[in-house]
């Protein structure tokens, strides 16, 4: 019989995660950095980065039910944050 490894799974969509999220955090530092040179507010980049360095906690929470490769695959998907991260990749 095969199993599915669902921590592995867990790790192989959290370094998806971490992919995108990385581009996403540097442009974040330079805005930060951008933001402290001229005396502007900082609260909203430190959400934005805070926010994105939580997603992956998403992941690590996830109650994953699915039985089958497809279905596992599609409930990790389903925890895609488009509003943090962009569109999901294929």
């Amino acid at each position: 019989m095969i199993t599915i490894n669902i921590e592995k799974a867990k790790e192989i969509q959290k370094d998806k995660i971490r992919e995108v999220r990385k581009p996403l955090l540097e442009k974040l530092d330079i805005d930060f950095v951008r933001a402290l040179e001229t005396g502007s507010d900082i609260e909203e980049i430190k959400s934005q980065k805070q926010a994105l360095r939580d997603v992956t906690n998403l992941v690590t929470e996830a109650e994953i039910i699915g039985t089958t490769v497809d279905e596992v695959t599609e409930e990790l998907k389903a925890i895609w944050d488009e509003d943090l991260l962009g569109p999901k990749p294929e």
